[in-house]
């Protein structure tokens, strides 16, 4: 049966690497499931794969849009799923997806509701509201709209919010009743591996890449995008703070120090959104090629 080996875990745990051994053992192809990495243009930012290990192994849905341009964990699981046909094939019956956009990596596993295309001049009143006012006047008509979905959003994430207020406007229905939560059945095999450290190996090395991103030059990659700040493609931890202090509201230091706590932040809540599965099986990086060995194994039909 054609086998798909998904690897994820908290930002900076070491995805890459241990993808990057796997697919070269098995053969196969990968797919990036990070909805930061799907975009071309800041490569520091999102921690892109260098040259070296892209040419190690080819990946897919990779560096391929525009800043411009939205995407969807709907739109990844189409699109991975058309890849796969090709991948099985090339691969032995293998691919690995690595990244750790969980509703991303869910999607593929589970299947996604499918949401309509939202209309352009319903998207940018949205993103104008958020820009004038901040997220309160959303959220409380969030609420009024679709209460059983107010009670459980991200309010600490403006994106999730605008699309459900989207959705909302566009269909005059509630976000929720669009969502069925029915997992979908594939037609192939999934390993899910989740890699983990102890919290202060995983902070420490957390720390270390800000700082790596710092001298590879993320100050200036941040300055280049910054006059399209307001993008959603750009609303993610490392630029974020990078235009504060290009608007005067952090000092360099501050700015740093700021990436740091909230990609420390990011990745205690992938680790929330990980413990809530009980069929993830764990490793730490060096264990990650042995264990996916094992589980092939244990796992063939």
């Amino acid at each position: 049966m054609n086998t798909l080996v998904i690897v994820t875990g908290p930002t900076a745990v070491g995805k890459t690497g241990a993808a990057i051994q796997i697919a070269q053992t098995l053969g196969c192809e990968i797919i990036n499931a990070d909805s930061r990495q799907v975009y071309a243009d800041i490569p520091i930012a999102t921690a892109l794969p260098t040259a070296g290990q892209r040419a190690a192994v080819p990946h897919h849905l990779m560096a391929f849009l525009p800043l411009e341009q939205t995407y969807s964990a709907w739109q990844f699981e189409h699109d991975a799923l058309a890849l796969l046909p090709g991948l099985w094939q090339r691969g032995n019956g293998f691919a690995v997806v690595v990244g750790g956009s969980m509703m991303y990596v869910d999607a593929l596993r589970f299947g996604i509701d499918p949401m309509p295309d939202i209309r352009p001049d319903i998207r940018q009143a949205v993103l104008d509201q958020i820009e004038s006012e901040g997220l309160d006047n959303l959220l409380e008509e969030l609420r009024r709209r679709d209460p059983e979905y107010h009670a459980i959003v991200d309010r600490a994430n403006p994106r999730r919010v605008a699309h459900a207020i989207e959705i909302c406007r566009q269909t005059g229905s509630t976000y929720t009743s669009l969502r069925t939560g029915t997992a979908r059945q594939r037609p192939f095999r999934i390993i899910t591996l989740a890699l983990n450290l102890p919290r202060d190996v995983l902070f420490d090395r957390i720390n270390c890449r800000v700082l790596q991103m710092i001298d590879l030059g993320l100050e200036d990659e941040a300055r280049r995008v910054y006059p399209m700040r307001q993008l959603n493609a750009l609303n993610t931890v490392g630029l974020k703070e990078m235009f504060a202090h290009f608007d005067g509201r952090l000092s360099r230091d501050e700015a740093i120090a700021r990436i740091q706590k909230n990609t420390r932040v990011y990745a205690k809540k992938q680790l929330t959104w990980l413990r809530r599965d009980n069929t993830l099986h764990y490793a730490t990086p060096d264990q990650a090629l042995p264990a996916v060995q094992t589980l092939v194994s244990e796992d063939a039909p």
